[in-house]
């Protein structure tokens, strides 16, 4: 892979885990301590620079965090916090509870982004999925005008944009733990 196209990625972990009961970026997952470090770890052989978007530091190893700009949990919050907390054109973004996301989907969003776009993101069997893609700079006004609307939807945001969607086949690669039976599932998965 070309270390420059996997420059940045920021892992989202600053969600309220309601579903899941407690918090899941801090629960075990396979050999790490937490969820949070295993998808730091492994993204970090991938990306050059990797950062964790939360509310907090509220973890037990060593990562960059970036705090959101506002109380409110919502991935538009940690995206408007990225761009306005560190000055880069783009980055890739993947959730802290998809931990099957692996670096040929990554490779193939950079692949097949040939023309400039506000983002790429995938879409699965299970539709679009706005936490596993390519965020540009480009989409900080907009984002900022959702936020003051508190508009929180990431899919409406993206209709506002200049999106182009990577069609994969694959689903499992792309399941969230949500809930404890699927964070159950994935344990015995790895």
């Amino acid at each position: 892979m070309n270390s420059e196209k996997f420059r940045v990625c920021v892992i989202f972990a600053g969600g309220k885990s309601s579903r899941m009961g407690e918090d899941k970026s801090l629960l075990p997952f396979g050999t790490f301590s937490s969820l949070a470090e295993y998808q730091y770890n492994r993204l970090s052989n991938i990306f050059d620079i990797v950062y964790i978007s939360a509310k907090s530091n509220k973890f037990d190893f060593d990562a960059t965090i970036i705090e959101d700009c506002s109380n409110d949990s919502s991935p538009l919050v940690g995206l408007v916090s990225i761009f306005e907390a560190i000055d880069i054109d783009e980055v890739f973004i993947l959730s802290v509870d998809a931990p099957f996301v692996d670096s040929t989907i990554i490779e193939k969003l950079y692949t097949d982004a040939l023309s400039f776009k506000d983002v790429i993101v995938a879409s699965s069997p299970n539709g679009i999925e706005p936490l596993c893609g390519i965020y540009r700079k480009s989409i900080l006004p907009k984002a900022r005008e959702f936020l003051d609307d508190n508009n929180h939807k990431l899919q409406a945001l993206l209709k506002e944009l200049n999106t182009q969607k990577v069609t994969f086949t694959q689903k499992d690669v792309f399941a969230n733990l949500n809930y404890p039976n699927e964070y159950q599932k994935a344990l015995k998965k790895i």
